[in-house]
C-alpha cells in the first residue's frame, strides 16, 4: 500500500508512475479526492470535540457556582450527536478509500526500465554452458514417461488436469531438489526453516498484495473463509503482522518449502505438456525483512542466494531485469533467473526475487525500532529458492543420455541414497 502523504504531496509522480505498471492514473485523482473529503470531516469532527471539551469545561464551572446548566447540557447533546453523525461519515469513507488504495501497485524503483510488457525486460546476466548433444534432446515429459516417474494421467483422474503424480524416482529427485536447497539456505546462507499453514485468511493475502486484484487466481474455500497459498511468501512475511521489531535483528531471512497453488487463470491453452504449470507445485521461497535503506543491497544478496542453487546444479541460466510492464503487483523491482530447458530449448523462469519495499508493510502494519527511536515500516523482500516445477524438467532436459536415462547431478546424490543414473526399470 502506497503512504497517503506520497499522493498528497507528489501526486502527479504517482499517476506517471503506476500508468507505467498498465494502471488508470485516474484512480489516483479519485483516491485524492476521497482523502480530501476524509480530512475535511476529521477537521469538523476535531473542532466540534474542542467546542465540546470547552462547555464541558463551562459546564463544570457553573455546578460549581449553583447556576443552571441546562442550556449548555442541550446544547452539548446536539454537538455530541453532530460529532457521531460525522464519525458514520467518516467510517463509510474510510471503507471507501481503503478499497481504492487496495488496487494502486507498488511504484517501481528509478533503476527499472520502462516497458508494456516481457519483451522490455532487460538481459543482466548468463551463467554456464548449454550442454551439447550428440542426439536430439528430449522434452522432459517425453523422458518422464519412459521412465515412469511422472503420471500426469492418473492425476487427472484424481484431481484433473495441471496436476502431476511424482512416482519412483521422480518423487526421490522431487525431494531431493527440496532438501538440497533447503539446506544451501540453511546451513551456507543463514536462513531460518520455517514450516508455516498453507491455508491463510484473507487479511493475510491482503497484507502481501494478492487480494483484492488476484482473488480469482487464487484457490479458496468458503467456510472459513480461507485461502490456499500461492507461495509461502504469503505467510512468511505475515509472521510480524502488527509488530514492531527491533533494527539490531535486521535483516530477518526466513526460508520454507511449502505447496503452492495457482489457477493460471487465461493461461489455458498455454504449456500444457509437462510440469512447469501445474495448478499445483512445490516451492522452496526466501524472505527478508530489512531496514528501509539496505534494501536494494540485500536485493542483490538475495538474488545471489538463488543463483547458487543453479550453480551448484551445473544448469545454464540467465537473469534479467524486469521491465515495469512485467513487474508484479507488489514489487519496486524484480529479478527473473531463468534456467535452460535442453529438450524445448527455451528458458523457463524458475525465480523471481523482488524488493517490495514498505508496500507490503504498510498493508501488514511491520514496523521496526531504529536506533534514533523512531519507528519506520520494514521493507519486505522475497524470492523463489527455486521452484521444482522449472528445476526438476531442467535435470530431466539437461542430464539425459542418449538411450533417455538421467543422470542424477553431483550434489543431489547424497540426497538419493548415491543414485547416480535414473534408468527405465
Amino acid at each position: 500500500m502506497l503512504d497517503i502523504k506520497l499522493i498528497r504531496d507528489k501526486k502527479e509522480f504517482v499517476k506517471s508512475e503506476i500508468a507505467k505498471k498498465g494502471v488508470n492514473p485516474e484512480l489516483i485523482d479519485e483516491i485524492d479526492e476521497i482523502d480530501e473529503k476524509r480530512r475535511e470531516k476529521l477537521k469538523e469532527v476535531e473542532k466540534l470535540k474542542a467546542e465540546v471539551n470547552k462547555t464541558s469545561s463551562e459546564i463544570a464551572k457553573l455546578k460549581k457556582e449553583g447556576k443552571d446548566t441546562e442550556d449548555k447540557i442541550k446544547a452539548m447533546k446536539e454537538v455530541s450527536d453532530k460529532i457521531k453523525k460525522l464519525d458514520n461519515e467518516i467510517a463509510v469513507i474510510e471503507e471507501e478509500f481503503n478499497k481504492k488504495i487496495l488496487w494502486i501497485p507498488n511504484i517501481p524503483n528509478e533503476s527499472v526500465p520502462y516497458g508494456k510488457d516481457e519483451s522490455s525486460n532487460v538481459e543482466i546476466k548468463h551463467w554456464g554452458e548449454k550442454p551439447v548433444f550428440n542426439f536430439k534432446p528430449k522434452p522432459h515429459w517425453e523422458i518422464a514417461e519412459h521412465l515412469d516417474i511422472l503420471d500426469d494421467k492418473r492425476a487427472a483422474k484424481i484431481t484433473g488436469a495441471r496436476f502431476t503424480l511424482y512416482k519412483g524416482a521422480g518423487a526421490l529427485l522431487e525431494r531431493a531438489l527440496i532438501n538440497f536447497m533447503l539446506d544451501v539456505q540453511t546451513k551456507e546462507h543463514g536462513y531460518t526453516e520455517i514450516i508455516p499453514p498453507i491455508l491463510v485468511n484473507r487479511d493475510t493475502m491482503t497484507g502481501t498484495g494478492q487480494l483484492p486484484k488476484l482473488e480469482d487466481d487464487m484457490f479458496k474455500v468458503t467456510d472459513p473463509d480461507y485461502f490456499l497459498i500461492p507461495t509461502s511468501e504469503v505467510p512468511l512475511v505475515n509472521i510480524h503482522k502488527d509488530e514492531i521489531l527491533k533494527e539490531k535483528d535486521l535483516p530477518l531471512k526466513y526460508t520454507a518449502y511449502t505447496p503452492c497453488f495457482r489457477k493460471e487463470a487465461g493461461s489455458y491453452g498455454k504449456d500444457m505438456k509437462g510440469i512447469v504449470r501445474l495448478h499445483q507445485f512445490n516451492k522452496v521461497e526466501l524472505v527478508k525483512f530489512t531496514t528501509f535503506d539496505s534494501s536494494f543491497d540485500e536485493l542483490e544478496k538475495l538474488l545471489n542466494d538463488a543463483e547458487v542453487i543453479l550453480q551448484k546444479l551445473k544448469l545454464p541460466y540467465r537473469i534479467l531485469l524486469l521491465c515495469t510492464g512485467d513487474m508484479s503487483f507488489a514489487s519496486a523491482k524484480t529479478y527473473d533467473i531463468e534456467v535452460w530447458h535442453s529438450g524445448t530449448e527455451r528458458y523457463w523462469e524458475t525465480s523471481s526475487c523482488s524488493n517490495c519495499t514498505d508496500f507490503q508493510a504498510r498493508r501488514a502494519r511491520i514496523k521496526y525500532r531504529a536506533k534514533d527511536g523512531k519507528s519506520y515500516f520494514v521493507h519486505t523482500l522475497n524470492g523463489s529458492g527455486l521452484a521444482t516445477s522449472r528445476l526438476l524438467p531442467a535435470v530431466l532436459e539437461n542430464y539425459q543420455t542418449e538411450n533417455t536415462e538421467v543422470i542424477v547431478p553431483d550434489v543431489l546424490r547424497p540426497y538419493m541414497g548415491g543414485i547416480d543414473k535414473i534408468v527405465k526399470k
